[in-house]
């Protein structure tokens, strides 16, 4: 059911996004006096087709990876002589930027609405408020005390730990963070944290492990929610709902006692008590291993806690007006973009390590992830993949919309375009590129499975 909801989930991302970016070409098109010729979405064998008035195909074909806007140009084709003024060829240097900027745009637009729609409806969110802090960690050094609500880093207004996460990753390489907290009936407190080369080359980044602290959590028991099929926890038999006693003979009081003690016993034998239904009953489990991006091993079983109800006065809701909530969106989608664009910089200097790539198995189960998580959290994905998609797309890479704008920009400069020879060049580095980008992304892809 998992897969099934992972691919279902992927479909609507993919095909939602794609559509609105080659709407976004095919209507600038359109009223640029274009004619377009066929609107498609996917590639492959067409599974759907139609015409319109104004004889454009519309198609949606059997693989779900991309789509297109063919519009009428001399350079594909012969084209009549009482048409040619239609063709996209023909048009001024400032329509066919329009043109192929239009797609990018429309993926940046559907963020802002989905941002906007979030916002308006309201997000629960859980306050950022600081649990065990390491002793001689980084955020012990600059101050970080359990039970401060962390109100603000790198001068980023935090309401929620996403938000706190976000701030955190877009400091990728500082070797000095800003943090700003409170408590209740206190004044703010400046943080200045020390660090080096922050996260740089983490994978998967750790921003709040690698300062030294963790969030808090309202004490969770030892109580089983959720095991995975292919886990040792389903190996060894174990349930949902099943409560650990002990491990070994030592009683365990709270989950985060389990998780210490199946982290320290990595393809070791583990003598569990648990309760189910009533009755006691005796386990072995063999924790199986795992490396985190510091080297070291842990155990691991795949299964997760019951969830807890956490305390209504570390609960937030942010719910906006109209107008409010438009402010929001953007501020959101523009701290996104930046996000998106400091992150593709920092990997091509290699603060950040191309195993972070992710292709459609990544995009599959974390849209499937998200959609299970509840709207929000989905509407708040297809914003973030929709602003991806967007900035990627005007990377100044022939063969991407942001290659076409690269050279429409040297042509309106030089007062005449490029050789077809040095565009043809520079769209067989741009596709090498791209494909060599792929095939990295579906490596890493798999190598997460």
């Amino acid at each position: 059911m998992g897969v099934l909801q992972n691919i279902l989930a992927v479909i609507v991302v993919l095909g939602l996004l794609i559509t609105i970016h080659e709407f976004g070409h095919f209507w600038v098109a359109r009223r640029c006096g274009v004619r377009v010729l066929r609107f498609s979405v996917g590639f492959g064998r067409p599974l759907l087709k139609r015409v319109d008035r104004h004889g454009t195909e519309f198609v949606l074909a059997a693989i779900p990876l991309g789509g297109y806007v063919r519009m009428l140009d001399e350079r594909e084709g012969a084209v009549d002589p009482a048409d040619q003024h239609l063709a996209f060829n023909r048009q001024s240097v400032w329509k066919r930027i329009a043109v192929v900027s239009a797609g990018p745009v429309a993926n940046f637009l559907l963020a802002l609405m989905a941002y906007w729609l979030m916002f308006m409806v309201g997000t629960t969110t859980v306050t950022p408020m600081v649990g065990s802090v390491s002793p001689d960690s980084p955020a012990a050094r600059g101050g970080l005390e359990a039970g401060q609500e962390i109100v603000r880093v790198e001068g980023e207004r935090t309401r929620s730990w996403d938000e706190v996460n976000l701030a955190l990753i877009g400091a990728i390489g500082s070797d000095r963070l800003q943090f700003a907290t409170r408590r209740e009936g206190r004044e703010l407190q400046q943080h200045s944290l020390a660090v080096t080369n922050y996260l740089a080359h983490q994978d998967p980044p750790q921003p709040l492990a690698t300062l030294g602290f963790e969030p808090w959590r309202p004490d969770t028991p030892p109580v089983i929610g959720q095991v995975l099929d292919d886990g040792a926890a389903a190996a060894a038999g174990l349930r949902a709902g099943d409560r650990v006693i002990s491990v070994n003979g030592a009683a365990i009081e709270a989950w985060s006692g389990f998780v210490a003690r199946v982290q320290a016993a990595a393809g070791q034998s583990l003598q569990l008590r648990i309760r189910r239904d009533g009755r006691e009953l005796a386990v072995d489990l063999t924790p199986r291993s795992r490396q985190l991006a510091d080297g070291r091993s842990v155990g691991y079983i795949g299964a997760a806690a019951d969830p807890v109800q956490w305390p209504q006065q570390y609960q937030r809701e942010l719910r906006y007006g109209p107008l409010a909530a438009a402010g929001q969106a953007i501020h959101r989608t523009a701290s996104m973009t930046s996000l998106t664009v400091g992150s593709i910089y920092k990997m091509v200097i290699g603060l950040i390590s191309p195993s972070n790539l992710s292709g459609p198995i990544t995009i599959a189960r974390i849209a499937g992830e998200s959609a299970r998580s509840g709207l929000e959290t989905f509407i708040g994905f297809l914003a973030y993949v929709s602003i991806s998609l967007g900035v990627l797309n005007l990377l100044p890479i022939p063969i991407l919309d942001g290659g076409h704008l690269l050279f429409y920009a040297v042509e309106a400069i030089r007062g005449r375009p490029l050789s077809e020879r040095a565009q043809a060049v520079g769209f067989r580095i741009g596709a090498a590129l791209v494909a060599t980008l792929m095939i990295m992304a579906f490596y890493f892809d798999l190598m997460r499975l």
